[in-house]
């Protein structure tokens, strides 16, 4: 394993994060506090308990989930799509460092990004609605795998991408929607019945559901069916990584 090279990739990636702390860091999480200022403390003073949670406090790990997936898949996908655009990805490829040295430098860094991000959204939101984490070890798990298996989804995006407008159709087009209907501000057992059966077809209810269990001890979705869901996302996009180097689609052509 080559140490230095994993290093090289994963320290240039988090400079260039930190040189634009105004569009990473900064932006999102002013955008976030406006839904806590608006959804926590405007709208949820005046709604009742979910679950006996409170609505200001329910919908915390639902807007760091949503917060958690864009940035996972923006970092991963810009941070591999810059080399490609540049022409230095065949640098890379051609240097003594493996496949599996190169993920790590730019998934490790676009997945530290993102829990960092998201522990910060956790701090803003104390300011705003008071909560409790019942399973910390369990949320922090929750936040890291997710966010892991993203940045690998993101990675790949990149690589697909051949023009910048391409890395943010999945994003916006598809994600934040599944985000939204994804139980992020309600419990889908508010539905009717025939949507509660097709909100089980979104792969995102699992992720808010299993995150959000381990704030409130509450969830829609049991916490191990979730983990599953989650691991076998991620096996599908490790395998698409291996399908990728091992075939160089859209990398060496």
């Amino acid at each position: 394993m080559n140490l230095h090279a994993i290093r090289a990739i994963y320290g240039f990636e988090l400079s260039r994060w930190f040189r634009t702390l105004g569009q990473s860091i900064i932006s999102p999480v002013i955008s976030t506090s406006l839904y806590f200022v608006v959804f926590g403390a405007a709208i949820g003073s005046r709604m009742g308990s979910i679950d006996g949670v409170s609505y200001g406090a329910f919908i915390i790990p639902g807007l760091v989930m949503l917060n958690l997936l864009n940035e996972s898949i923006s970092n991963a996908s810009f941070g591999i799509y810059m080399p490609k655009f540049s022409g230095t990805i065949y640098e890379v490829l051609s240097a003594p460092v493996s496949a599996a040295e190169v993920v790590l430098g730019y998934v490790g860094a676009a997945a530290t990004k993102s829990v960092l991000l998201g522990l910060l959204i956790l701090v803003t939101a104390r300011l705003f609605v008071p909560y409790e984490i019942a399973h910390p070890f369990m949320m922090f798990g929750f936040l890291v795998l997710t966010a892991i298996t993203f940045s690998l989804f993101g990675f790949i995006i990149g690589i697909w991408a051949n023009g910048f407008e391409k890395l943010q159709i999945i994003p916006l087009m598809i994600i934040t929607p599944l985000t939204f209907l994804g139980g992020s501000f309600y419990s889908i057992s508010m539905l009717p019945p025939v949507w509660q059966t097709i909100a089980l077809f979104n792969p995102v209810v699992y992720l808010i559901s299993g995150f959000r269990w381990s704030f409130y001890g509450v969830a829609d979705i049991g916490a191990g069916v979730s983990l599953v869901m989650i691991l076998a996302f991620l096996i599908v996009c490790l395998t698409l990584v291996w399908w990728i180097f091992r075939t160089g689609y859209r990398l060496k052509s």
